[in-house]
């Protein structure tokens, strides 16, 4: 008897150069969706992450246009100062100079700085995400959530879009238990299940004791095409 195959879908915000957490939240479905026609949140990862210096952990935040954007979507988020890319790469660069793979590093990620002229904030963490996944060697396919029809209510939408997108299994992250009815799925005949993030192997670090809530940029620097080893959990 043949084996049913399972489409396996995950729906999250686009982040900026995101933790590795995220990075194997993609790989472990067929399709990941950017939920990007969600209101915006301050203070959150959408516009930011953090990496580690010399001189303890650092934020590389874009600046993005936020008074009177609250109940902006963030697909409509605007940069505000152009001048962003370079200051980061050079956070970067500074960081990061003495890693081990940090010239295998620079040459896949330096010209996404450096060339950059994006201006929306969905699209510079597309930019980034797609380059990521390029060298970590995901091929999951990524849509964004404008791409579907939308329907009103948290789980209302979420539901609807494995629908459209024939997921038979959703994959969410666990922070979403507080405001997903599962009940919705059952009706709808898909396994919800939720991503669990512990186990993740660490590696040698520079900048003191080691630290796995980092960007994606700290694991790519150090083992560079190592990287897909310890993004997986045990």
């Amino acid at each position: 008897m043949l084996a049913v195959a399972c489409m396996r879908l995950a729906i999250v915000q686009s982040n900026y150069v995101p933790w590795k957490g995220y990075l194997d939240l993609i790989q472990s479905v067929d399709e990941f969706v950017l939920f990007d026609d969600v209101q915006y949140t301050r203070r959150d990862w959408r516009n930011r992450n953090r990496i580690k210096t010399a001189h303890g952990l650092t934020w590389l935040t874009i600046p993005v246009q936020t008074t009177g954007q609250y109940l902006s979507l963030i697909k409509d988020i605007e940069v505000t100062d152009p001048g962003w890319a370079e200051k980061h790469w050079k956070t970067i660069a500074a960081a990061y100079a003495k890693a081990p793979q940090f010239r295998w590093f620079a040459d896949r990620f330096e010209p996404l700085y450096r060339e950059c002229r994006e201006t929306r904030l969905s699209q510079i963490n597309r930019c980034w995400l797609d380059a990521a996944c390029a060298a970590l060697g995901i091929g999951t396919k990524i849509t964004w959530s404008m791409d579907y029809a939308v329907a009103t209510g948290k789980t209302e939408r979420l539901v609807s879009i494995c629908q459209q997108a024939g997921a038979d299994t959703y994959i969410s992250g666990p922070s979403a238990r507080d405001y997903i009815d599962g009940a919705m799925f059952r009706e709808a005949g898909i396994d919800l299940q939720y991503f669990d993030y512990a186990g993740y192997l660490p590696y040698p670090q520079l900048h003191g004791a080691f630290e796995h809530h980092v960007s994606i940029v700290d694991l790519l620097c150090h083992l560079g095409p190592e990287a897909p080893r310890y993004l997986s959990r045990t």
